[in-house]
């Protein structure tokens, strides 16, 4: 494809954010997200979030996982991804953008692929969720500028998605520098505006459904695995609900507990075709996949997800990371990241026919069918100096290697239907005749990263 052959041209080498080798905790069997040293405790009011817990679990009863998630990251007022700037060397984790350039080339070219297979547009939404301190977003970018002539004259604009204001400004300073200004109405959808580096619009919203309506690419790396998720226990009495409540013997600590009825929630989200005996959802992820799915139905367009995930095979993933280690999910709540896997199957069962849906596919086979191999090696050619080159190499490594993020990290996507069948012929209007119907129709490009793709 002309714009994968593309990538050989673009030479420039980004200078990362952090260097991958230091900072990526060592990886274990079981859990496998990438983490870096922590501040948070520092930033955090000594058990202010226990405290917030503590109390509203002894005035209105046991909550369940998904409420003390969204309390414990979203808070307002001491929420972790309100209040943290958690990526980087000074946060909690790194994710795959900071990793290596390469990822979001890879994936900016994605974004093209698939504008390119639904006709090409003219208005072209680029809509993120959760886009971090902006480094996928500025990697895309940088090849839509590359690229120009293969945008033509569409419309091209950017949409982020972000709940944390001090993310926010990171990713203004990443992408605009000092070209974007905050609304004076708090109650606007759009709260920040701007113009990115290479141009194109950029503006950021609270919510999805803020998002103007039209042909949109949205992409979600690393944003549902941050979801509130329901735990549930199979016992002799049918399911019940994991919950968490204080520790009787242990006052200033919490425990998670069975709860001995049936919840609304352990009668409603629980898929009758179910065989484990232990199983997550995350309802607002369902909601969420929905709401795209209606939009690429309805608008065009496409939906690519990036995350720690698994088919409907694994059972309690509920973890959470500070410091380079696994941290206790029930502990100093607030100071740490709070993680679970992504069901695909589930997001596959709520998306149900509205849209076509691909995956989930390794990390590891989305990105070599991306063409990350002649990537690598044009950087490496491109490149004298010796300390760039083993990280190149070692970022290659942490992307695509099995025991690392290649076989744990999967690609998942959604598109509208039109994306794969081929063009019917024209129906003639009243009193026209039947035009001849052509023996051949040309088939629909392929989908990019779910199929290998040719270079030559």
């Amino acid at each position: 494809m002309r714009t994968i052959r593309a990538l050989k041209n673009i030479n420039t080498v980004r200078v990362y954010h952090c260097p991958p080798p230091p900072y990526v905790r060592p990886w274990s069997v079981e859990h496998s997200r990438s983490c870096s040293s922590s501040s948070a405790e520092k930033r955090m009011p000594a058990n202010s979030m226990l405290r917030h817990l503590t109390s509203k679990i002894k005035s209105t009863g046991p909550i369940s996982v998904a409420e003390y998630m969204r309390e414990v990251l979203t808070n307002p007022v001491t929420g972790y991804y309100v209040q943290n700037d958690m990526l980087g060397p000074d946060g909690d984790f790194i994710t795959s953008p900071e990793i290596s350039q390469i990822f979001g080339e890879l994936l900016g070219i994605w974004c093209l692929s698939e504008w390119m297979g639904a006709g090409k547009p003219g208005t072209f939404q680029l809509v993120e969720l959760g886009p971090g301190r902006g480094s996928l977003t500025n990697d895309i970018l940088r090849v839509f500028s590359q690229l120009r002539a293969v945008l033509g004259e569409a419309a091209v604009s950017l949409h982020l998605v972000e709940v944390s204001p001090k993310l926010s400004l990171i990713q203004a300073q990443c992408l605009s520098g000092n070209q974007s200004q905050v609304s004076a109405c708090q109650d606007e959808p759009v709260y920040r505006r701007g113009t990115t580096s290479t141009g194109f619009p950029i503006s950021w919203y609270r919510n999805l459904d803020d998002v103007p309506r039209g042909f949109s690419i949205y992409l979600a790396h690393e944003f549902f695995d941050a979801l509130p998720i329901h735990k549930f226990q199979k016992t002799e009495k049918g399911w019940r609900e994991v919950m968490v409540d204080v520790n009787p013997e242990e006052p200033g600590k919490l425990r998670f507990v069975i709860v001995p009825a049936p919840t609304m929630a352990s009668t409603q989200l629980i898929q009758a075709d179910e065989q484990r005996h232990h199983v997550e959802v995350c309802p607002e992820g369902g909601v969420i996949v929905q709401r795209l799915a209606n939009r690429i139905a309805e608008e065009g367009g496409a939906a690519l997800i990036a995350d720690y995930g698994h088919d409907g095979t694994k059972a309690d993933t509920f973890r959470g990371f500070k410091g380079h280690k696994l941290h206790d999910v029930l502990a100093s709540p607030g100071s740490a990241d709070l993680t679970a896997d992504v069901d695909y199957s589930y997001l596959r069962k709520m998306a149900g026919a509205t849209v076509a849906c691909m995956g989930p596919i390794s990390q590891r086979n989305f990105l070599k069918n991306m063409g990350i191999d002649t990537r690598l090696q044009v950087l490496l050619r491109n490149c004298a100096d010796p300390s760039t080159r083993a990280q190149l190499i070692q970022s290659y490594d942490m992307l695509t290697n099995p025991l690392k993020m290649g076989e744990r990290f999967q690609f998942f996507t959604m598109l509208n239907h039109s994306r794969l069948t081929r063009p019917q012929a024209k129906q003639p209007k009243v009193g026209e005749k039947m035009a001849p119907v052509p023996t051949k129709f040309p088939a629909p490009l392929p989908v990019a990263g779910f199929s290998e793709l040719g270079l030559s």
